[in-house]
């Protein structure tokens, strides 16, 4: 019997989804089971065969809190601190961009080029964040070697314990720097014939209009690309001549309305002999490939 005051776990689901549905969220009902489940160390099972339960005091005032945060705008990765991506979990906090569903068509590019390839992989994640391209490569790729860069240490830092976390720490070698930048001092260069980026590209007058859970949350480093959304490709292509080694591919996740000027900025460079664009789950253009 429970004590006076007590709610069940379903009935606190009930009302944090009634909540979370007031504060305008699209799924509250499964943010809500999100939040509750990482509270409690649950995994959904549980959490539906012991909705009968009292939900602990202590937990009670962890999930109210959480739902606040959530209701306010948080994104729930930042919540829980954790993204799934690629069928892996990462760790993420504010110093990091929270991974989207549509990056992982730049993973899927790059192993449908990489995987038929007899000559060893040597790869680069330009902009790395917390990791997740690199790290999902590298746990499908277990003979290639990657490096990865990021302007931000807290963002590397991120990415190190992620890297550690799927037994690929061995394998990617972090340095700190402006994209292609950070390998300047290196000797010899290294040179890389799989090069990644999912650089800011949103121009510098939009960011005021992105959405509050975005704009005043995620990591404006990872977010503004300049004022027409193009400087980060701008550098990428830049520097890209004296670190490839061909045969290669470049593979950049885009802004949806940027392909034409992407494609453009590509096409000026004599590097590549053919890119192309493919289309996101929405048929917008998501992905750039360059063939080098």
């Amino acid at each position: 019997m429970r004590s006076h005051g007590e709610v069940t776990i379903g009935e606190a689901l009930q009302r944090a989804s009634l909540c979370l549905r007031e504060a305008g969220l699209e799924r509250p009902r499964d943010e809500a089971e999100a939040l509750l489940m990482h509270l409690l160390g649950w995994g959904r099972l549980a959490l539906f065969l012991k909705r009968s339960a009292a939900l602990p005091g202590h937990i009670a005032g962890a999930f109210k809190a959480a739902l606040q945060r959530r209701a306010d705008g948080e994104p729930l990765a930042y919540i829980t601190g954790e993204k799934e991506f690629y069928g892996l979990s990462f760790a993420v906090n504010r110093a990091v961009l929270v991974p989207r569903p549509e990056t992982e068509l730049l993973v899927d590019a790059a192993l449908q080029w990489a995987r038929p390839r007899e000559e060893k992989i040597r790869g680069v994640d330009l902009g790395c964040g917390c990791g997740n391209i690199a790290v999902a490569l590298a746990c499908h790729l277990p003979e290639a070697a990657f490096f990865a860069a990021d302007l931000s240490p807290e963002a590397l830092q991120v990415a190190r314990a992620n890297a550690g976390r799927h037994g690929v720490r061995d394998r990617i070698r972090f340095e700190e720097g402006d994209y292609l930048d950070a390998f300047a001092g290196l000797q010899p260069p290294p040179r890389f014939n799989l090069v990644l980026s999912n650089p800011p590209y949103i121009s510098s007058g939009e960011l005021k209009i992105l959405p509050a859970a975005i704009r005043d949350y995620e990591p404006l480093l990872s977010l503004d690309g300049g004022p027409d959304g193009l400087a980060a490709y701008r550098r990428i292509l830049a520097r890209l001549p004296y670190f490839v080694k061909r045969p290669g591919l470049l593979v950049l996740e885009i802004g949806s309305t940027q392909g034409d000027a992407v494609l453009a900025l590509c096409r000026e460079q004599p590097l590549f002999h053919r890119v192309a664009l493919q289309k996101d789950y929405q048929g917008l253009p998501r992905i750039l490939t360059g063939l080098f």
